[in-house]
C-alpha cells in the first residue's frame, strides 16, 4: 500500500524531466553550451552506408565460400538453394521472390544486392541488423556465382 503513492510520484517526474533546448546555455558542459559537437571520427548514417558500399572486398574463393554459408543461413529459405525463388517459405504460401536468373537481376550490380540485403525490397525486410556489411558483400558475391552457374546451364 505504501508503494502506490511512490509510483504515482515517479510517473510525474518521468513526464516533467528538465531538458535543454538547442543553443541554450548549460552548466553541465565545460564550454557552457547544451549542444556539443560530435566526437572526432563520427560519420553520418547516410555517409556510413556510402563508405561501406565503396569498401567492397575483392572477389575471392574465400569470399564466395563465406557468401555461400551466409546465403544458406539467411537467404535460401525464400530464394531457394540455387536462387530461383523456390525456397521453403514461398512453398508454404508466402510471396515468391524473383529468380536471380531474371535478366534485370543478372544486369544488376553487386551493390544492388548489397543494398537490398541492407534495406530490404518489396516484401523482403532489411537484414542490416542481422548480417554484417562484409557478409552482405559475401552474399552478393555468392549470388553472382549462382547467376553464373545458372546461366551456364541455360537457366
Amino acid at each position: 500500500m505504501v508503494l502506490l503513492p511512490l509510483l504515482c510520484g515517479c510517473h510525474q517526474n518521468m513526464e516533467q524531466q528538465s531538458r535543454y533546448d538547442d543553443f541554450e546555455r548549460s552548466p553541465l558542459n565545460a564550454n557552457g553550451s547544451a549542444m556539443q559537437a560530435p566526437p572526432d571520427g563520427t560519420v553520418a548514417q547516410d555517409t556510413a552506408a556510402a563508405i561501406l558500399q565503396e569498401q567492397r572486398p575483392a572477389m575471392t574463393p574465400a569470399l564466395i565460400a563465406r557468401g555461400r554459408e551466409r546465403y544458406g543461413i539467411y537467404c535460401s529459405m525464400c530464394h531457394g538453394i540455387d536462387g530461383r525463388g523456390d525456397g521453403i517459405v514461398p512453398a508454404r504460401g508466402f510471396p515468391r521472390p524473383p529468380s536471380y536468373l531474371e535478366p534485370r537481376l543478372i544486369a544488376a550490380s553487386p551493390a544492388h544486392f548489397y543494398t537490398v540485403i541492407t534495406d530490404g525490397y518489396g516484401v523482403m525486410y532489411g537484414y542490416a541488423d542481422r548480417v554484417a556489411p562484409r557478409d552482405r558483400w559475401a552474399i552478393a558475391a555468392y549470388v553472382r556465382a549462382l547467376q553464373t552457374a545458372g546461366s551456364a546451364h541455360g537457366h
